[in-house]
């Protein structure tokens, strides 16, 4: 298919009708040259999803660029220029811009490029067919290679042979699983399959931060599960995360999250999602935070689900299931019982109602959680004359004990009570 005249037709978009869209496009054509919007906003446009970022490509370089949106007051940024890369802003959005380019070398990891005049060079570059799809400011669709196809079909197809391209950039083969979880639909496409499999190895060559942020958009997805375990499967995390298993208690989370459950703070969580596929055991949680250069809050929160959640169960109290909400909060807690439940599904795979109705009964009890203050303050055992010093908090952590094992009833003037009792 030739890439020479448009071939399809974006329905009515708002980005594309929006006066901002209009003023870029019209500064960077303003010299009688061309310009398209390319990769995602074409491809998410025309399957009616959200569209979030805007890139566009032409041919003029960098400088060309730079200079007309200028002239039409259009503020610059020049993020990327060696790779032929400027950020416009216009009015409260930002659209990246990129000279058409294509590769000179590459080592598996960056690319040298060469700009070029011609747009299907520029789409032979990018690794999935349906992300070659470009369009002009009036919906018109360019098509190089079978991307409208492909998109209709829910298919992910690398563009040309796959082992060259994963050969390019190993990050493709992450890439290439992550997209089939957003847009494939059935088996992923053979030959690439083939190619992620042989080069798996190769993962360990790229940096924790890209292998992090392509797994924590996967498990984005809206149901990760049938991707995350034909990649076990095929030994894809061997390399990089050989702890990740339990891909089965992850389709019963999933189920909880998107379907089962109707509540305003439970929804798709990659975290919780990663932390659901790890064993119990929170130094394996700990590592895999240490190795995907996670955040110190996400390291927390990843270990905080894996070490508390076997600590939750069906036929648990309500009276210590408030002892950890008052240990973990609520938003913690309610990881934990979504995991828990999850194991008790996936072991079981039958649930009562009577089981169900506690399960939703914990997740009332976080909703409705608010936090508690001990009522007692170091001041309050100054006042009874003790000496400053390490004892005051020994004894107010007894008190404090005291106070959760009577479930939080007890107020000021009873804690004070119970100080003085420990005092003799």
């Amino acid at each position: 298919m030739s890439s020479d005249a448009p071939v399809g037709q974006l329905s009515p978009q708002p980005w594309l009708s929006d006066p901002a869209t209009r003023q870029v496009i019209e500064a960077l054509t303003a010299d009688g040259s061309e310009a398209r919007f390319v990769g995602g906003c074409v491809r998410d446009g025309l399957l009616n999803r959200p569209v979030r970022d805007i890139d566009i490509a032409t041919p003029n370089p960098p400088e060309t660029v730079m200079a007309l949106l200028d002239s039409r007051g259009i503020k610059t940024v020049p993020t990327g220029l060696a790779h032929g890369t400027v950020t416009a802003l216009c009015g409260g959005r930002s659209f990246e811009i990129t000279t058409l380019r294509r590769d000179e070398m590459t080592d598996g990891r960056h690319a040298q490029v060469a700009f070029t005049k011609s747009w299907r060079e520029d789409a032979a570059r990018r690794d999935f067919t349906i992300n070659t799809l470009s369009s002009d400011l009036d919906g018109r669709v360019w098509d190089p290679f079978d991307g409208l196809a492909d998109l209709g079909g829910r298919r992910v197809r690398f563009v040309g042979d796959p082992e060259t391209r994963i050969g390019e950039d190993v990050l493709r083969i992450l890439r290439f699983f992550r997209f089939n979880a957003h847009y494939g639909l059935g088996a992923p496409d053979h030959p690439g399959m083939v190619a992620c499999r042989k080069l798996a190895a190769r993962l360990t060559e790229l940096s924790a931060e890209r292998i992090a942020a392509e797994l924590l958009k996967l498990l984005a997805a809206p149901d990760p599960t049938p991707v995350v375990t034909v990649m076990r499967a095929e030994g894809i995390f061997a390399p990089i995360l050989p702890e990740l298993e339990f891909p089965d208690r992850l389709k019963v989370l999933v189920w909880l999250e998107s379907r089962a459950l109707i509540r305003p703070h439970i929804g798709p969580d990659p975290l919780r999602r990663l932390a659901c596929l790890l064993p119990p055991d929170g130094h394996a949680a700990r590592s895999v935070g240490h190795r995907l250069h996670l955040s110190n809050d996400q390291t927390d929160r990843l270990c905080a689900i894996v070490e508390g959640w076997p600590s939750v169960s069906a036929g648990m109290e309500f009276k210590m299931a408030r002892r950890m909400l008052h240990r973990t909060g609520a938003d913690l807690f309610r990881d934990q019982v979504l995991v828990a439940w999850s194991e008790d599904r996936r072991v079981n795979d039958l649930s009562s109602s009577a089981l169900t109705a506690h399960w939703t009964g914990l997740l009332d009890l976080a909703d409705g959680w608010r936090p508690l203050l001990f009522p007692l303050r170091g001041q309050d055992a100054l006042d009874l004359g003790l000496t400053p010093g390490p004892a005051i908090g020994t004894l107010l952590s007894q008190v404090e004990a005291w106070w959760e094992d009577q479930d939080y009833r007890p107020d000021h003037a009873a804690c004070l009570t119970r100080l003085k009792d420990l005092l003799g």
